[in-house]
């Protein structure tokens, strides 16, 4: 019985510990399973806090990026109403924080050491980083040369430059104007397609020392050649002398009347200067004859005011614009022999310009890409198709990297009115080595 016993105690006493191993294993599972669980916690946590220290650091590159002004120079509305207008659509598209504008004197002739000092005093701002002068009228070459030498990281653009190719082009990055040489010829074809028979040119000797005004008219004169249409040319007051702008303009309308006489109604005319181009459309809807397009050509620029016609607050809906002018030219008689560009050469030259700044500054555009440069004008100005190519010395052929001629097609009023396709048009190469 005792051994019996015994076993039974033993057999007890195995259980018990047995048991007991088993209760220890099970905690000890349940501790690795709990510690494991943190582990994952932990590892959960961090992956949260890094991903959010990524996006605050992206963040804080992104705000960085876009920490810096552009500044846009242009004409007063007396002079240059279209350039002004841009460059305050692009600063109420981007703000105050981001836009600096500045004007420069309408007398920049006799005030030159003002035009050069409005265009170097924008960068003083450390924050500025390109600066866009429109039109680049004289003194800009200068401004750029100064800011260069005391802030080579600024970009200077400069839109329809007056100062010499071969001056501007080492000191600015770059440089667009509206492209003269083939203007010169498609504006003649255009002429003679409607019909017209002599063309006439309106200017002023200041205008006709610059290369691209000389280049132009011999141009003109060439196509007219061509197309077996007299060339004529008439002198008319510089609004920057002391006679201004008022006296400008008064003297071209006291003209139109006698040109037409002289020139007959099938002639077209074109004028140099953005002050004469409203009396001028105004007297040719009166007395007759023909204006393609403005040598700055937009629905805005000479229209409203030859028209009585009130686009406050249009902004750059040119669509809206160009129907309105439209309307009002064929009401009074002139369908078929005025046109422009849809959306204002001036304005998109103010807004495109800064805007591709804008891509370039934040490594979304290159310079001097054409493809780049027409993308960010066309933001202003979808309803339209826009052409160009590198300006090329007409003497030596040399092709400038960073000089640019482009254009628009040209619309002409009517009922209905229509684009002339002067965008796919070839200008025959000969044009091009026209001095």
């Amino acid at each position: 019985m005792m051994k019996k016993t015994g076993y039974y105690i033993l057999a007890g006493v195995m259980a018990i510990l047995l048991s007991a191993c088993g209760k220890t294993d099970e905690a000890e599972t349940a501790n690795g399973n709990e510690n494991a669980a943190a582990v994952e916690t932990v590892e959960a946590e961090a992956a949260v806090e890094a991903e959010a220290e990524e996006s605050l650091q992206a963040s804080k590159v992104e705000e960085s990026a876009d920490d810096f002004r552009i500044g846009i120079v242009t004409g007063s509305y007396a002079q240059s109403e279209d350039d002004r207008r841009g460059a305050e659509a692009f600063l109420k598209k981007y703000g105050e924080d981001s836009v600096t504008l500045a004007i420069y004197p309408d007398n920049f002739i006799e005030e030159s050491e003002t035009t050069i000092q409005t265009i170097v005093n924008l960068s003083d701002d450390p924050k500025m980083k390109a600066i866009i002068v429109n039109q680049a009228i004289e003194g800009t070459t200068e401004a750029f040369r100064q800011i260069k030498e005391k802030r080579p990281d600024i970009l200077c653009i400069a839109g329809e430059a007056f100062e010499d190719f071969e001056e501007i082009k080492s000191v600015a990055d770059l440089v667009v104007n509206n492209d003269f040489v083939s203007r010169g010829y498609l504006i003649i074809r255009t002429a003679h397609e409607l019909g017209c028979d002599t063309f006439v040119h309106i200017s002023f000797p200041r205008h006709l020392s610059y290369e691209s005004y000389s280049r132009r008219v011999n141009i003109m004169k060439a196509a007219c050649e061509e197309f077996d249409m007299t060339f004529a040319m008439e002198e008319a007051p510089d609004p920057t002398t002391e006679i201004g702008v008022p006296g400008a303009q008064a003297y071209i309308r006291e003209h139109v009347a006698e040109w037409v006489e002289k020139y007959g109604k099938n002639s077209a005319y074109f004028c140099t200067n953005d002050a004469h181009t409203e009396p001028l459309i105004k007297g040719l809807l009166e007395y007759g004859g023909y204006f393609i397009e403005a040598d700055l050509p937009s629905p805005i620029m000479g229209y409203p005011g030859a028209l009585d016609l009130d686009f406050t607050g249009a902004g750059g809906d040119f669509a809206k614009i160009t129907k309105e002018v439209e309307s009002a030219i064929v009401d009074g008689g002139g369908a078929g022999r005025f046109g422009t560009w849809t959306a204002s050469c001036g304005f998109t030259n103010s807004a495109g310009l800064a805007e591709h700044a804008r891509n370039v500054l934040l490594g979304e555009s290159e310079l001097t890409d054409l493809s780049d440069i027409l993308s960010a004008y066309t933001v202003y100005s979808s309803e339209t198709e826009w052409n160009g190519s590198r300006f090329s010395n007409a003497s030596t052929g040399e092709v400038l990297d960073n000089i640019y001629l482009i254009y628009q097609d040209t619309y002409i009023f009517g009922a209905p009115g229509y684009y002339t396709g002067s965008t796919k048009v070839e200008v025959p190469e000969k044009y091009f080595t026209i001095e």
